[in-house]
């Protein structure tokens, strides 16, 4: 790929002489270097491998912090298959995935090789990691409260995808409260309702109204089916997204009209 050196190069030439020949040149270099980067990665092949490492890392570490306690709770098993009955797996898909948790619960598995695969194909895009520590985070509320050694097991994982451990506190408040909008709990409504419905966006009830929709409409995008497809989240994890856009949803509409 050459088309930024000739462009850069003759644009140069023509403005510095020979001087600006080399500073185009250079110029030029870097513009085709970065455009080849950006080809690759929305390459077929490589959205395919994408795909194909979320889906194992999700597994992995959906099983590694629901041993994090000493042990796996119900609700943490009926919440993986929860997951996996939602992607619609086939029955094959459905038993790696089942063994992929097991792996990622059994003593002696290396969670920093498993995060440092998952960055070599997938680390450029802060969406990707931003979605696989919210499908963690879903994972650590379902017992309704989080346990000291999950809660530092989920620190650690956040700090090797690349996160705080505030940003992690934040995900928490706001994922036990959309839980609580699950299938349009907008419906019903008290102080306490309202309350929730300003955490599950992750806002403050005297935020404005623009900023509130704002809040909203980061977060409905952060979930948009598309941007996930594109990013190289695989199809089957969709409906997880779309569902907790539903909740999303609910709580927001529930605001609206408190504030009407």
């Amino acid at each position: 790929m050459f088309y930024g050196k000739v462009v850069a190069g003759l644009l140069g030439l023509v403005l510095g002489g020979p001087i600006g020949l080399v500073i185009g040149l250079f110029l030029g270099h870097q513009f085709d270097r970065g455009l080849r980067r950006t080809m690759e990665a929305h390459s077929p092949e490589n959205i395919a491998r994408i795909k194909e490492r979320f889906f194992e890392t999700i597994f992995l570490l959906l099983g590694h912090l629901a041993k994090a306690d000493g042990r796996i709770s119900q609700g943490e098993v009926d919440h993986t298959e929860m997951i996996i009955r939602q992607m619609g797996l086939t029955s094959a898909q459905r038993q790696r995935a089942i063994e992929l948790f097991k792996r990622g619960a059994a003593p002696g598995f290396d969670v920093a090789s498993c995060v440092a695969d998952f960055q070599a194909v997938c680390g450029r895009q802060i969406a990707l990691r931003q979605t696989l520590l919210m499908f963690l985070v879903s994972l650590a509320v379902v017992d309704h409260g989080i346990e000291a050694a999950e809660r530092r097991v989920l620190d650690n994982l956040a700090g090797l995808l690349g996160f705080n451990p505030s940003h992690v506190e934040q995900l928490l408040r706001m994922a036990q409260a959309q839980g609580q909008f699950h299938h349009g709990g907008a419906q019903q409504s008290g102080p306490d309702r309202l309350q929730a419905a300003y955490a599950a966006l992750g806002v403050s009830p005297e935020v404005n109204d623009r900023e509130l929709k704002r809040a909203y409409r980061k977060l409905m995008s952060e979930h948009h089916p598309d941007k996930l497809i594109a990013q190289g989240v695989p199809e089957d994890m969709l409906k997880v997204a779309t569902e907790k856009s539903q909740e999303i949803t609910a709580a927001y509409e529930l605001i609206t009209r408190a504030r009407k």
